[in-house]
Formats: C-alpha cells, sequence, structure tokens
C-alpha cells in the first residue's frame, strides 16, 4: 500500500500596478502536484537520487531538471525535510507534475514551485507545519512575498518582508541554478519572517492575461531597475497603491479610480525596453475608450500583461493583441487566457490510488 497526495497551487499576478514587491492576485491556472509515498516498501541502502523520482506532463515543462537536487519543488521539498531532521524523503516517493503555468511569463511559476515543494515536505514528512510557518520556509527561498503568499494563502494580497540572514545551504528560486554544495550547513528559517493580509476583490472582477510567447528571466527585469528613486516617484506609488487596496474589494468597481490607482512609476518605466508594445499597451487603453476595462499593469517581472475587467473580456483582449501582432519584424505571438480571481490558495489532499479524495 502506498499514500498518495495531490497538490495544487495557483499561478499568481505580482505588483498589480504600484504594489512592487507587496501586492498579489492568485489566479485560476494551476501547478498540480501528484505523489505517490510507497510507504510499504522499504528503503534502499544506499538511497538513490533522496528516495524520490520526478516526472512531468503537459506543454509547460521543456528544459526542467529532473535531478532531485535541481528540480525547484524537490530540492525545495529536501530543504525543508532536513531543516526538519530528515535528510531524505521517508519513503520512495514518485512525483507527476502537471504545469499549466507559463515559464518565465511573469505569472509566478517559480513561486508556484516553491510553495508546491514546501507542501510536498509537509505531507510526506508529517511535519504538520502551520501556513504561517510554511510561509517561512518559501522566504527563505523566493525572497519576494507578494507571488508566494497570493499563491499560498490566495486572492488579493498584500505582504511584506523581515529581512533575515540566507547564508548556508538554501536552494536558489532560479530555475537555472545548480544544488548547492551538500558540506553546508543547512538554514532554518526564523519564525515570522513573513506577514501578509487578504484584502477584498470585487467577484465580478476577472483578469485577461496577454502572455507574449517569449521568456523574461525576473533577474533580467529585476537588473533594469534604477538603485534609487525620486521622492515624488515613491509619493505617487504609494498614494496609488492605499488606494487600491480598497479600489479592488468594492461591490460596484469604479473604473477609473481603480484605472488611475493601477499606474505605477517605480518599475514598469525600466522596463518598457524590455517588452515590445508595452508602452503603447499603457497608453492606449482606457475606461472610456475601453467599455469593461478597470486597469492594465504588467504582471509580474512580466512579459505577460494582466488587464482587470468586469465585461467586453475577448474584445480587451484582442485590442491588446493587436498591438503585439504589429511589432517590428513580423509582430510578437501571444496567448490569452481568461481568468478568476480565486480566494482559495494551495491545497494538498490526501487521495486513494484510484485518484478519488479522502
Amino acid at each position: 500500500m502506498g499514500v498518495s497526495y495531490e497538490i495544487n497551487v495557483p499561478a499568481t499576478s505580482a505588483n498589480i500596478g504600484p504594489g512592487f514587491d507587496v501586492m498579489g492576485l492568485s489566479l485560476s491556472l494551476y501547478l498540480t502536484v501528484n505523489a505517490l509515498v510507497q510507504t510499504d516498501k522499504p528503503n534502499a541502502t544506499p538511497i538513490v537520487d533522496s528516495n524520490i523520482t520526478i516526472a512531468y506532463e503537459g506543454e509547460n515543462s521543456t528544459g526542467l531538471s529532473l535531478d532531485p537536487k535541481k528540480n525547484l519543488i524537490t530540492k525545495t521539498a529536501l530543504y525543508v525535510l532536513e531543516c526538519n531532521g530528515l535528510r531524505h524523503f521517508p519513503h520512495p516517493t514518485t512525483v507527476r507534475v502537471n504545469n499549466r503555468i507559463p515559464l518565465g511569463r511573469g505569472l509566478g511559476s517559480s513561486g508556484a514551485a516553491v510553495v508546491a515543494g514546501v507542501l510536498l515536505a509537509n505531507a510526506v514528512g508529517s511535519l504538520g507545519l502551520s501556513k504561517q510557518r510554511m510561509l517561512d520556509y518559501c522566504l527563505m527561498i523566493e525572497h519576494h512575498p507578494d507571488n508566494v503568499a497570493a499563491a499560498l494563502v490566495g486572492g488579493f494580497v498584500a505582504s511584506y518582508l523581515i529581512e533575515v540572514d540566507r547564508t548556508g545551504n538554501i536552494p536558489a528560486s532560479e530555475a537555472d541554478e545548480t544544488a548547492a554544495a551538500e558540506d553546508e550547513s543547512i538554514k532554518l528559517p526564523p519564525e515570522n519572517i513573513g506577514h501578509f493580509l487578504q484584502l477584498g476583490c470585487s467577484p465580478k472582477i476577472k483578469a485577461i492575461a496577454i502572455i507574449p510567447q517569449f521568456e523574461l528571466a525576473t533577474s533580467k527585469a529585476r537588473a533594469a531597475l534604477p538603485v534609487a528613486y525620486k521622492t515624488k516617484d515613491v509619493v505617487f506609488n504609494l498614494q496609488r497603491l492605499a488606494v487600491l487596496t480598497t479600489a479592488l474589494g468594492r461591490e460596484t468597481p469604479d473604473p477609473w479610480l481603480i484605472y488611475r490607482a493601477m499606474e505605477d512609476k517605480v518599475h514598469q518605466p525600466y522596463r518598457m525596453h524590455l517588452i515590445p508594445g508595452l508602452p503603447e499597451i499603457l497608453a492606449t487603453f482606457n475606461p472610456d475608450n475601453t467599455p469593461g476595462l478597470l486597469g492594465i499593469c504588467l504582471s509580474g517581472a512580466g512579459p505577460t500583461i494582466l488587464a482587470l475587467a468586469v465585461s467586453n473580456f475577448d474584445e480587451i483582449a484582442a485590442k491588446i493583441r493587436e498591438i503585439f501582432d504589429r511589432q517590428p519584424n513580423g509582430g510578437i505571438d501571444t496567448h490569452y487566457k481568461l481568468l478568476d480571481i480565486v480566494s482559495e490558495g494551495s491545497t494538498c489532499v490526501e487521495t486513494h490510488a484510484n485518484g478519488c479524495r479522502r
């Protein structure tokens, strides 16, 4: 006999305009991890590959490592287990991953992998971690709380992080990083390093994701940002952020209130050159000339464009995609997804061998 678990982690859109490294929305697009733990089989001696094998299915898996010590999901799980006295998976474990979240597009794919790894370790190791403690582990690896907090708890989330020492054997969230040296000491996360609030978001609001078919590494997008800002630009963002935290939760969304509250001067202006068409998109559409639109912004580090709207979803998407289509050198191919803002975050359920939930 064995025990099976199904883990689902939602995609996320971070920043939402002015909330750089602060705000996140969880979206109805999922990373699913199915794990079979063979509790009836003895461990091999010596243990090979940390007692775990991993395989992927679906389109968003190209180039992902199957080495348990390099794959972001499994190396996160191994880190959490080792922090709790388990150097390997306690029983032979097979993991199958179906990732529907596009990689490197600003929809929280790496944050989702980290959250999935923490939930996987919590399940197979019977650790009994609280959501708050799981967030601590996530934030030791993924240093920005906006994505992982929204992915973990769901909804429209505001968060902040207490800076901590991250020296030691801690996995890197960048997908191309190699495994950390085994002789480094493990670094246990301090408690309560991340804090969050779930804010209101009207059920009338849906998310339009226009996804260009090229990847943009978070590290490259961050490298484009300045080391210092003008006071007036910081104040500009703080004013809008304060309004946005309440504006999205009103029963009847106010289009111009939200549109202005989603403006930004901290990160989007410095990333314009990385995403052809972005300047025109941000300057062209507004609630007067695009009925149903509430606001528009870069999703995370990009290149995905996030538009919040209450109606005319296909028409809004078509207008944005048209700008990408007419970019130089044959245009930029895009995909379009209409997503719900989901109030439930990540889940881990034990299932029967036939896949039914217990």
